[in-house]
């Protein structure tokens, strides 16, 4: 079976995730229902399947959890339309939200059955706790090419600047209620190249009042950089 170890470096823990099992439920309009059951919990996910193409995206949640983001379902409504660009999709949820080891070696585990999936290129979009989470997954999988975070907090995301040369975007709304965004200027600045640092002035922490913004932006550097 797969397996995963990290230290956790305060408790001088070794932290070890075994994947022993996958269900799948029938495809219904080209989407699964699929649970990773591991020897610590099940990882709960949504995977948009494509008849071709070899580039997927994983999707991650903020400190509560759940598969659909940010912003009304942005998740799903930009999964939807990649699809038909033979990109696929994993929205995955964590087995212990807010733990950020253990939602990193949930995420390291979605991209494991995205790889056994047969996408080789992969990019990570995480939100808020999220941000952090697929920042860390990403130094830890060379099969990650791109990651965005969006309202994105800085603890945990000192690592930043070891995706380089693989692109980055934060996207922050300028009246974020939870986190400032003067986090995600700090994280561009710690960023190598290429990085991208989008701001909207008047939205906030999930990005409600710019809904039609984000799915604009965060799509069209999606297909940017899975081409």
């Amino acid at each position: 079976m797969n397996s995963i170890e990290q230290e956790d470096m305060q408790q001088k823990e070794i932290v070890k995730l075994e994947l022993l099992e996958i269900e799948r439920d029938a495809a219904i309009d080209g989407v699964e229902q699929v649970r990773l059951r591991t020897n610590d919990g099940e990882i709960p996910c949504r995977f948009h399947s494509t008849v071709n193409g070899d580039s997927a995206v994983l999707w991650v949640s903020g400190s509560r959890g759940g598969l659909d983001g940010p912003a009304g379902g942005l998740y799903e409504r930009l999964a939807g339309q990649l699809a038909p660009a033979n990109i696929a999709s994993l929205q995955l949820d964590y087995r212990k939200p807010g733990q950020l080891i253990d939602s990193v070696l949930d995420v390291l585990l979605g991209i494991g059955f995205l790889r056994n999936q047969k996408a080789r290129r992969i990019a990570l979009v995480g939100h808020s706790f999220g941000g952090s989470v697929v920042i860390n997954a990403a130094v830890a999988s060379p099969a990650v090419v791109a990651v965005a975070a969006l309202s994105s907090q800085m603890l945990g995301a000192d690592d930043i600047a070891e995706l380089s040369p693989r692109p980055v975007l934060l996207i922050h709304g300028e009246s974020d209620e939870v986190r400032s965004d003067i986090g995600s200027r700090q994280l561009y600045e710690l960023a190598g190249e290429p990085k991208e640092l989008i701001l909207y002035p008047g939205c906030g922490h999930a990005f409600d009042e710019c809904r039609e913004e984000i799915d604009r932006d965060l799509l069209r550097w999606l297909r940017q950089v899975m081409p």
